[in-house]
């Protein structure tokens, strides 16, 4: 799901706690060594991300936020902020060959540059948390 999360509103807020979950607290945040990705560069994209970030002539970056039942992927554009948000079941993560990371959900995907020890580091981390926490049947959706 790609929304315009650039203004607080309650009906989206809404539908963001309720495909991945509420933010963690800052307890759970100090305990997990932080839930936000290091600045990552965007390589390559669906065509609907595509087509919001030749909008502006600014670099194409994004960072992830872990939450408790999958992350959001924020990004901007102009003035506003995107984030595509994917549960742990919808979420698919493939390494490439050259350096990159590609996040994957349904039509979506991010392809993003894994050039340092920080952004590798951090997929590792989503990687342990999603095989912690992803749901094992269909009742714990």
């Amino acid at each position: 799901m790609l929304l315009n999360v650039s203004y607080t509103d309650c009906e989206i807020t809404r539908k963001i706690d309720a495909e991945v979950g509420k933010p963690f607290t800052l307890k759970e945040r100090w305990n997990m060594n932080g839930i936000g990705s290091p600045k990552l560069h965007i390589l390559d994209c669906s065509l609907e991300i595509r087509n919001l970030l030749i909008l502006d002539n600014n670099m194409d970056t994004c960072n992830i936020e872990m939450r408790p039942k999958g992350i959001v992927i924020r990004f901007r554009s102009l003035l506003e902020t995107y984030g595509l948000i994917i549960p742990y079941y919808k979420l698919k993560l493939y390494k490439g060959d050259f350096a990159a990371y590609s996040v994957h959900r349904d039509q979506y995907f991010i392809k993003v540059r894994s050039d340092t020890k920080a952004i590798q580091k951090f997929f590792k981390k989503l990687l342990d948390y999603k095989a912690d926490n992803e749901p094992t049947s269909i009742g714990d959706l």
